[in-house]
């Protein structure tokens, strides 16, 4: 008599191991492992502080402004654009004032009702004229600031020193570059070259006192002091 296949069904059951018959033979992950930080000494800790700050002391010690050149090129261009968006606001503010009521002199309303349309419209095209000449003259001011600041980092970094030698230089360079985009005149290229100048001067200047606070010597004083060293060894050898 021939026996029954067996019952595949069963044959799994039975087979199957259980997870949960064979206790914890997993091993769990360890959550409570220190990391290497938490294995430092206090003094290692110390000594890791201690050197991060002085790689960021080094960093901004010889930096214009104790500033990097990303952060001061940001910094530069956003107030340049805050302060030509103010400026061509309220220019274009005003201008677009005048021109809504040239426009509409010839047809003045005469009653409570068209006054009351009339400023509407005036305010609405003031504010929309305002906001657009801002926007405007915000980029071209942050166009040229960056072209400011940007030229003055390449001089430092060719001639090899920070001071207001290549402030004045990049001043005088875009003054000329923005006569030239304007094409103007000989004689207003000029005084363009003198408030460039004048600019140039007082911000390197500034920059230079800011460095002298914090210990960073301007080279036009170390070559001066030279200079004058030198004098007094030749006249003691005289």
């Amino acid at each position: 008599m021939a026996s029954d296949p067996p019952n595949p069904a069963i044959m799994a059951t039975t087979t199957t191991p259980n997870p949960s018959a064979e206790g914890n033979s997993d091993p769990k992950p360890n959550t409570t492992t220190p990391t290497d930080a938490d294995d430092w000494t206090p003094a290692q800790k110390e000594a890791l502080q201690a050197h991060l700050s002085a790689l960021r002391t080094s960093r901004t010690a010889d930096a214009r402004l104790s500033l990097p050149p990303p952060q001061r090129l940001l910094l530069g261009t956003s107030t340049a654009f805050l302060v030509g968006l103010t400026l061509g606001g309220s220019h274009g503010f005003g201008l677009a004032g005048l021109r809504f009521r040239a426009e509409n002199a010839h047809r003045l309303p005469k009653e409570p009702t068209g006054w009351y349309l009339y400023h509407k419209s005036k305010n609405y095209k003031m504010l929309l004229e305002g906001v657009k000449e801002g926007v405007r003259m915000g980029g071209r001011v942050a166009v040229w600031t960056a072209l400011f600041l940007g030229t003055e980092e390449v001089l430092d970094v060719v001639r090899g020193g920070r001071d207001a030698g290549s402030t004045v230089v990049a001043s005088l360079t875009v003054a000329g570059g923005f006569s030239l985009w304007n094409r103007f005149p000989m004689a207003t290229a000029a005084r363009t070259a003198k408030t460039g100048l004048a600019i140039g001067l007082a911000y390197g200047l500034a920059q230079d006192a800011v460095g002298a606070l914090r210990g960073r010597r301007p080279g036009y004083v170390d070559f001066v002091m030279g200079r004058r060293g030198e004098g007094g060894r030749e006249s003691t050898t005289l």
